[in-house]
């Protein structure tokens, strides 16, 4: 039996969902100054590159891009297999005294986002992290919030929050779908 889905966001949504992020990410940082914005492998790296192009439109600010790749700090690397696909982390400046904004799709249990806060302590002290996340399920098993919020979506526990964006997926959206269930 094919699983039931709804679209929580369309293409036109996302588009006005990361603007407005975008703006909140420079009002929560009093400007760009000292900002650097950085996408969690793999949806939050092409999010992450339209709130940067956002702010660069509306602020004629260049923010520096960064993406983290969390695989190798997964508390259930374990469990991943033999042989982990890890893709690129790339902190495009030195994150010492400066904001840094991590960008991920879905907020769940919280534990992708401690990952990537291990991975960016490696690479030195920011003076403020802050989380952005297009959208937050709840279901939180870590002390972890957002600070900027795309959407509140409630899902029940058989529910799962996709979000596909053009550059992998071929189209924006983000869709609420039951898991399908074995036969």
């Amino acid at each position: 039996m094919p699983a039931k889905q709804s679209t929580v966001l369309d293409a036109r949504m996302v588009d006005r969902t990361l603007r407005r992020m975008a703006d909140e990410i420079v009002e929560l940082n009093a400007g760009t100054d000292d900002l650097i914005i950085v996408g969690i492998q793999r949806r939050g790296v092409q999010l992450a590159a339209r709130i940067v192009s956002s702010i660069a439109e509306r602020e004629k600010a260049k923010v520096p891009l960064g993406a983290l790749d969390i695989t190798l700090y997964r508390d259930d690397l374990q469990t991943v297999g033999p042989r982990p696909v890890v893709g690129p982390t790339n902190i495009p400046a030195d994150v010492d005294g400066r904001a840094v904004v991590i960008v991920d799709d879905v907020l769940y249990t919280g534990r992708t986002v401690r990952a990537a806060l291990d991975e960016l302590a490696d690479f030195g002290r920011p003076k403020r992290i802050a989380l952005a996340v297009l959208i937050d399920r709840g279901g939180r098993e870590l002390p972890i919030q957002p600070d900027i919020v795309g959407k509140r979506v409630e899902c029940a526990p058989g529910q799962r929050i996709d979000v596909l964006v053009e550059e992998l997926d071929e189209r924006d959206a983000v869709v609420l779908s039951d898991r399908e269930e074995s036969a």
